[in-house]
């Protein structure tokens, strides 16, 4: 199998990122395997995807650590790959990264990834539909029985009702964005500074107001999906329980939060069983459900990260159920020649 991985920039992958974690896993099991950021991608005079890529030298790796360091050395440079060359693109760049800096490259994964579709490859997850999920807009598309009640909104006067409506806090965050960045929750006696909230998470754009739920307070489940189904290995669920830092309401690994071991009850099961329809319809092969109590917070459908950590921590590798899916995708494209489109083959 040819696989390659785009994300954000291979400068700023680390050892435990769910890509590296993938990769490293596929490249000690024989399969060719690379890296291209999101900015070298490229569009070729015949029509293909071009990009320039990474690929690690040598055999086999003891861990993600030393692979990746192959990968970036200094006498490793990067080669000239065409879509000819693959049997597989994973976009795994998250757009929000990008906002600031290089508002130019959020939807480069995705445009770039529908010319890769169109020449055959199989492109994980589907282009066409990552086009429509660019923000958290694509979440509302989803039951309103998983989700928390919420408002969509610029206008501050609609935020303060919402927010006078609701018998407990409140959160709020912008539309576009991961990580935990701008989200704050607002509590009865923050009533003063609400419209400085508001207008500094306006400057953003949209803004989402969401029901407080309670039991956020001791953190969120990401619970990996793939192919509609919760991603489970020995009887085991890819799951990991993020636990906030005092006084934070967000429970991001990269602020701070800490991963547990989760234990996942009928109601996570219920809510991956109720958006399954979509998630498959939308060709989204793997994605993460953060999940408190009954209720969905969000589905991230580009990067979702934690692989590492819930093979560390539930003592099973859910790498080799990916990997194996893969392969089965390219298998299941080359006895059909190319008949499957892409959105039914992204989540067989």
């Amino acid at each position: 199998m040819r696989i390659a991985f785009v994300v954000n920039d291979v400068k700023t992958e680390y050892p435990r990122y769910t890509s590296v974690f993938l990769a490293f896993k596929m490249h000690n099991r024989g399969h060719e395997v690379y890296f291209i950021g999101v900015g070298d991608l490229s569009y070729l005079s015949d029509g293909r995807m071009g990009g320039l890529a990474y690929q690690a030298e040598g055999d086999k790796y003891k861990t993600t650590k030393t692979y990746l360091r192959a990968l970036r050395s200094k006498d490793n440079s990067p080669k000239m790959i065409t879509s000819d060359d693959l049997d597989i693109l994973f976009l795994r760049n998250d757009p929000a990264q990008d906002a600031g800096e290089r508002p130019w490259a959020q939807t480069a994964g995705i445009i770039f990834g529908q010319l890769a579709a169109e020449r055959g490859v199989t492109v994980l997850n589907d282009p066409f539909s990552l086009s429509n999920a660019l923000n958290k807009m694509y979440f509302q598309h989803f039951p309103e029985e998983v989700r928390p009640k919420s408002i969509i909104t610029r206008n501050a006067e609609e935020i303060i009702e919402f927010f006078n409506q609701q018998n407990d806090n409140i959160i709020l965050k912008p539309i576009q964005g991961s990580g935990g960045h701008n989200v704050f929750m607002i509590k009865k006696d923050d009533h003063p500074n609400l419209n400085q909230i508001i207008e500094a998470i306006g400057r953003e754009g949209y803004i989402i107001a969401q029901e407080y739920l309670p039991e956020a307070t001791k953190g969120d489940t990401r619970l990996f999906v793939m192919n509609g189904r919760p991603l489970e290995m020995d009887g085991k669920f890819a799951a990991v329980q993020r636990v906030n830092k005092e006084d934070d309401i967000r429970s991001n690994m990269h602020v701070g939060g800490k991963a547990n071991k989760a234990k996942i009850d009928e109601r996570a099961l219920k809510i991956a069983e109720l958006i399954r329809p979509k998630l498959v319809q939308d060709g989204m092969f793997l994605v993460g459900l953060d999940i408190v109590g009954d209720k969905l917070l969000e589905i991230n459908v580009f990067s979702p990260g934690g692989l590492y950590a819930c093979s560390d921590l539930q003592g099973v590798d859910f790498s080799e159920k990916v990997i194996e899916a893969l392969e089965n995708k390219v298998r299941y494209r080359g006895v059909y020649n190319g008949s499957l489109n892409n959105q039914i083959v992204a989540s067989l």
